[in-house]
C-alpha cells in the first residue's frame, strides 16, 4: 500500500478569495475535486498556473532542431467541458485560453489536484445552489475520517467513507491455490494474512482514525480482537452485516448500522432521506418524481425536501417546467422547500439515478 496515512480530520477547502462572481480557492481533497467538477461549467472562466510551449524558443540549434521551451504561466481558461471520474486526483477542465502571456484563444486543459489553487469566475453572480455546494465541501472537510472494512475468512476490503461517497482502497485476499492443506497449516496461513492485513492497515491509517469492521460471519470478530491485542487504541466497532463486498458497506450506510458515527455526514443524510422517499414511494405516500409531478408539487407548495443528483441540477439541456433545474430550484425556497444536492457514488445515488435523477418528499399527497 502506497500514499500518505488516511487523517483523521480533513484540511478545510480554502476560500481565499469570495466575491459576487469571483472564487479564488485552494484544492485539498478529493471531494473538492468533485465539488469543483460540479462548480466549473461551460460559459465560466476559470483560471491557475499552467504551462505552455513557447513557439519563438524553438528552431535549429547545432544542425538540430531545437524543441520549444515550456514556459510556467497564469493561464485562464473559458469552460468548454470537465471530465472528472469520482474519487480520481485528477479534474481535467478543458477550454479556450483568454488569458496568458501567450496562445490566447487556442485550446487548453488544466489538470487540477489535490494542493492547486484556482480561480473561478462568471459573468453574472453565482447561484444559491453553487454557493450551498461551496459551503458543503468546506463543511464536509471538517468531518472526521472513517475506515471502514468489509471482513471475510479470506478476502478483506478496505473502504474510506468520504462525505459524498463510499471510495474502495485496498482488498487483501488469502488464495488457497486449490491443494488441500491440513487444518494446522490452513489456521497458521490465515493468521500470516490476519496478521499481514493488521500490519497495512495500521500504516495505511492515522492512529486516531475511526474504523468499522463489517461482514457476514464472525471473522469481523478475531479481526478485531487481535487489532485490539496489537495495541490498537483507535476507536473500533464490529456491526453485522447480511451482505459482504461493496453491498455489505452499502448496508452499514443504508441502515445506519453505525449509529451516530456517521451522523454529520453528508452521505449519510442523504441515504436516510433517500430511503424515505423509497419507502413512500412503495406505500403510495407523499411523494413526487418524474418532472411532471415535481413540477405541479412546486406549484401548490407541498415540496419539502427535494433530493436531486448534483449532475441533473447543472445539466443545461435537462429541463423541468420549460426551466433549467437551476432556474426552477430557485422558487423552492418561496415555498418554504429544503433542496439537497445528491452524490450518486453511493447505490441509494444510483437508484435516484434509475428514476430520473430527483425525487421530493413531500407536506401532503398530491390528488
Amino acid at each position: 500500500m502506497t500514499g500518505n496515512k488516511l487523517a483523521s480530520l480533513g484540511e478545510l477547502m480554502q476560500v481565499l478569495k469570495r466575491e459576487s462572481m469571483l472564487w479564488r480557492l485552494r484544492i485539498t481533497t478529493n471531494d473538492d475535486l468533485w465539488s469543483l467538477a460540479r462548480l466549473a461549467r461551460r460559459g465560466m472562466s476559470i483560471g491557475m498556473l499552467g504551462e505552455r510551449r513557447d513557439q519563438t524558443t524553438a528552431g535549429e540549434e547545432g544542425g538540430r532542431a531545437k524543441v520549444a521551451e515550456r514556459k510556467k504561466m497564469w493561464i485562464r481558461l473559458r469552460i468548454e467541458s470537465t471530465d472528472y471520474q469520482s474519487f480520481s486526483d485528477v479534474a481535467r477542465i478543458h477550454g479556450i485560453i483568454e488569458e496568458a502571456k501567450l496562445d490566447i484563444g487556442s485550446y487548453h486543459t488544466h489538470n487540477i489536484s489535490v494542493g492547486d489553487e484556482i480561480e473561478l469566475s462568471c459573468q453574472t453572480p453565482f447561484l444559491e445552489t453553487d454557493r450551498q455546494l461551496l459551503q458543503q465541501a468546506i463543511d464536509a472537510a471538517k468531518q472526521v475520517q472513517i475506515a471502514l472494512a468489509v471482513v471475510e475468512n479470506d478476502e478483506i476490503i478496505l473502504f474510506h467513507i468520504t462525505p459524498r461517497g463510499l471510495r474502495e482502497s485496498t482488498t487483501w485476499t488469502m488464495r488457497g491455490g486449490g491443494k488441500r492443506v491440513d487444518i494446522k497449516q490452513s489456521t497458521g496461513v490465515a493468521k500470516q494474512f490476519r496478521e499481514r492485513v493488521i500490519k497495512e492497515l495500521t500504516d495505511s491509517l492515522a492512529d486516531e482514525t475511526p474504523l468499522i469492521l463489517c461482514g457476514p460471519g464472525h471473522a469481523r470478530e478475531v479481526i478485531l480482537a487481535e487489532l485490539r491485542s496489537s495495541g490498537q487504541t483507535r476507536l473500533m466497532s464490529s456491526i453485522a452485516t447480511s451482505m459482504s463486498g461493496r453491498a455489505g458497506a452499502n448496508e452499514v450506510l443504508r441502515e445506519n448500522l453505525a449509529g451516530n458515527l456517521l451522523d454529520d455526514y453528508a452521505i449519510s443524510h442523504e441515504i436516510s432521506i433517500l430511503e424515505e422517499a423509497w419507502k413512500r414511494i412503495s406505500t403510495d405516500g407523499a411523494v413526487a418524481y418524474g418532472t411532471q409531478e415535481i413540477d405541479r408539487a412546486l406549484n401548490e407548495g407541498a415540496i419539502e425536501t427535494m433530493l436531486i443528483s448534483a449532475d441533473l441540477l447543472r445539466d443545461e439541456e435537462s429541463t423541468i417546467g420549460g426551466k433549467t433545474w437551476q432556474i426552477w430550484s430557485q422558487s423552492l425556497a418561496d415555498y418554504g422547500g429544503v433542496l439537497i444536492q445528491c452524490s450518486t457514488d453511493h447505490d441509494s445515488g444510483q437508484q435516484l439515478m434509475g428514476i430520473g435523477g430527483a425525487v421530493a418528499l413531500l407536506r401532503f399527497k398530491l390528488r
